[in-house]
């Protein structure tokens, strides 16, 4: 967030004698002025949201005196750029807030990567405005695609993918961008635990032996959880990753800390077909959790209207993991049905088919 702040800071302060309130920030309606306004303010409520992990707006807002100019403006930029880093570098990971795109709330690191989102983006707007050149690093403008932007397939190059994102470049081979949102995860509660959705960027760091950045009981996460994030880097990459059908680690309510790993092997198929997959740590087997997120989120998905069956394979040798989807309302598929499985969508012979539909 600092970075992003003074790299706005030093190049836009080449132009402060400007009077930003008479030039439009590029391709918008805004002053360069009021855009930077927009800028200030959204860190300030982004801040503001967090700290308190506010579930409604709150009734505030910030505007800058008329005679800001310029140099004020950016003053502010940068005050309420720290105040945003401070926040973040303090506020519980559990925390949650209101925000809108498009699951109704972001974490800490979610509204870090907005917070950097509008600096580098409307740095960019206004500095096109003024006439003058501006190319963040590429580390920013990445960190932003892998937090936010997990639709997105990435480009060549990070800044250039992130303006083609958000309707402000064009990428070869690729159609221009009309209209767009940024992706904050999705978290599902369950009674004892919550599914948190692992983002690509987390997903990069588990799958070469990272924690993703939680907090895991000993000897987590398990093997299968770095094994998924390693499908799910790969299905970013591919462009094919939509965040909702990806991973989730278990991230239990009483100490904080990540007891395993639950999550879609891919988005469901023209019958409305989607296969689930999971995992606990060692420490955390014995006590119920895989039962119950695995009908957590089994339950989420049937309510979806592309969603109609949920279904888990199982090696025929392991009766823990065919006891717990059977506790989750999983029934053992018809020899027929297990046999159309291999026959028709690749199912390994020697597995048992389980299912489970709305």
């Amino acid at each position: 967030m600092i970075a992003a702040v003074e790299g706005s800071a030093t190049t836009l302060g080449t132009a402060v004698d400007r009077d930003w309130k008479d030039v439009k920030a590029w391709r918008m309606e805004w002053s360069c002025q009021e855009t930077a306004e927009h800028v200030a303010q959204a860190l300030f409520g982004y801040a503001s949201r967090l700290v308190t992990g506010s579930q409604e707006w709150l009734p505030c807002d910030l505007t800058f005196d008329e005679d800001a100019g310029g140099a004020g403006a950016l003053k502010v930029i940068r005050s309420t750029g720290g105040l945003l880093a401070a926040t973040v570098r303090t506020t519980p990971r559990e925390v949650r807030a209101v925000h809108p795109y498009p699951f109704g709330s972001a974490d800490r690191e979610g509204f870090a990567a907005m917070g950097i989102a509008e600096v580098l983006l409307h740095t960019h707007d206004i500095a096109r405005g003024l006439g003058i050149a501006y190319e963040p690093s590429e580390d920013l403008a990445e960190s932003v695609l892998s937090w936010i932007f997990p639709h997105v397939q990435p480009g060549p190059a990070p800044w250039p993918t992130l303006l083609w994102a958000t309707g402000r470049g064009e990428l070869p081979g690729r159609a221009p961008v009309t209209e767009w949102r940024w992706r904050n995860n999705l978290v599902i509660p369950a009674e004892r635990f919550t599914l948190v959705g692992v983002r690509p960027a987390a997903a990069r760091d588990l799958r070469i032996g990272g924690d993703g950045g939680f907090e895991w009981i000993e000897n987590g996460p398990y093997e299968g959880t770095r094994e998924a994030s390693t499908y799910l880097v790969k299905a970013y990459e591919a462009g094919v990753h939509r965040p909702e059908f990806g991973v989730f680690a278990l991230v239990r309510h009483e100490d904080g800390r990540a007891i395993g790993g639950i999550g879609f092997h891919g988005v469901p198929d023209e019958e409305g077909r989607v296969e689930v997959g999971y995992d606990l740590v060692e420490g955390a087997r014995g006590h119920g959790y895989a039962t119950e997120a695995l009908r957590t989120l089994t339950e989420w998905a049937l309510t979806r209207d592309d969603v109609d069956t949920v279904f888990a394979t199982i090696e025929g040798d392991n009766l823990p993991s065919q006891r717990v989807v059977s506790r989750a309302g999983f029934t053992r598929a018809t020899v027929e049905e297990e046999r159309t499985a291999q026959d028709e969508h690749g199912m390994e012979s020697g597995l048992q088919l389980y299912t489970r539909r709305g």
